[in-house]
């Protein structure tokens, strides 16, 4: 018995030793996250010329497509002051969602972030310098640290690790980064929806929010919402309420 536990060891020693070499000889042009959206409710298309398949690094921008069910995300790099009331609202409606956090929003916001696990959402990595992912991959100590600070602040406040899921600032990535992600442990989450939420000086309608988040809900979506929008926050609960009108329910992509 104990020589199949030092086998063990030893084998997932070896593999540990193979994965950086493994990352390093992958491609590390950096590619933006984009999407085609659909007018019949439908998948929105992704990039058709990616050389490899997203889920290869256990990356992702939708979940179940088999059934009507969306998934809310929203992240957070500073505090505008919406966050208490969106949280209000997912908890009057009974919707979980998950928080992707940068290390300089975790650290000012503990009580947020206490908040949001008590109320049983997930609270998830976007970074401690919200850089492009792939220009840090030529140092793997400087990618790493953009995860774990993340990572290292939450758990000081919770006192239990965060859940591995992460959200590369503003979209960019390589396979190369994604690689490298996983290798940490994560997986990369993507999205499905997104619009133009963040311009706190530009906000859209409620209107025009609704209209645009209603029309391209879709099976299994993964949708991102920044929680700086004034406008996300006064339209929410209508808009949970109409999903749900349209059959939708609310799950937490795990």
């Amino acid at each position: 018995m104990k020589k199949l536990y030092h086998l063990g060891v030893l084998l997932l020693s070896f593999v540990c030793l193979l994965m950086p070499i493994y990352a390093s000889s992958l491609d590390n042009t950096k590619i933006d996250w984009w999407l085609v959206r659909s007018k019949d409710h439908s998948t929105p298309r992704i990039n058709e010329d990616l050389k490899f398949d997203l889920k290869t690094y256990d990356a992702y921008y939708v979940g179940d497509t088999s059934s009507k069910v969306l998934y809310l995300t929203f992240d957070e790099g500073y505090e505008k002051g919406y966050t208490p009331k969106i949280l209000d609202v997912l908890k009057e409606k009974d919707v979980k969602a998950i928080f992707f956090v940068t290390s300089p929003y975790v650290k000012s916001n503990p009580d947020l972030i206490k908040r949001m696990v008590d109320e049983g959402h997930i609270v998830a990595n976007h970074s401690n310098h919200h850089p492009s992912m792939p220009s840090y991959t030529g140092d793997p100590n400087k990618f790493a640290n953009e995860l774990n600070d993340v990572a290292a602040k939450y758990e000081e406040i919770i006192g239990k690790p965060m859940v591995k899921l992460f959200r590369p600032p503003m979209g960019h990535y390589s396979e190369k980064s994604l690689a490298m992600t996983k290798e940490l442990g994560y997986k990369t989450v993507f999205w499905s929806f997104a619009y133009s939420d963040y311009n706190v000086d530009k906000q859209p309608s409620h209107e025009t929010a609704k209209k645009m988040i209603l029309d391209n809900l879709h099976n299994g979506s993964i949708m991102l919402l920044h929680a700086i929008s004034k406008t996300n926050t006064e339209v929410l609960g209508e808009v949970i309420d109409q999903a749900r009108q349209m059959g939708y329910t609310f799950e937490l992509f795990q």
